[in-house]
């Protein structure tokens, strides 16, 4: 897998990847958006094909990862945990001093692999996220570099 730059012309593959992944994906504009503010925005492939990505958006001395996605046949790989790890260093190369994220509550499997990378709760957004029914909350995480 290789770690590269996100460009506009990416932003169909990555949105493919979004839309399948996510209840409530982010949009066009979105990533438009991110890309021309000067966040950090990544892309992940496999054998030229784009299999994830990632959008980290640098603060005075932090950053937070605003959004990070796996191609549903990709996911459970080690792909996630390698785009995160990979995420982290570029955090730490800005000289920021810790990462912060939200995160669904119901979404196990990535509170797990942001715990496995060292992230640890740090608050509770309540009714942050639009759910089917209503609203979710979001669990604040962060980890220091």
């Amino acid at each position: 897998m290789i770690l590269r730059d996100m460009t506009a012309s990416d932003i169909d593959a990555v949105l493919l990847i979004e839309q399948q992944i996510h209840a409530h994906p982010w949009t066009r504009g979105n990533f438009s958006d991110a890309l021309s503010s000067g966040y950090v925005c990544k892309l992940a492939e496999l054998d030229s094909r784009v299999i994830g990505y990632a959008v980290l958006m640098p603060g005075v001395d932090e950053a937070e990862l605003l959004d990070i996605g796996i191609a549903a046949p990709y996911q459970r790989r080690g792909y996630g945990r390698a785009v995160l790890a990979l995420l982290l260093e570029a955090a730490a190369r800005l000289d920021k001093q810790r990462v912060v994220l939200e995160v669904r509550a119901s979404n196990a499997s990535a509170i797990a692999l942001y715990r496995a990378q060292g992230f640890v709760q740090i608050g509770l957004r309540r009714d942050y996220y639009p759910a089917q029914n209503g609203r979710e909350d979001a669990i604040l995480m962060g980890r220091e570099l």
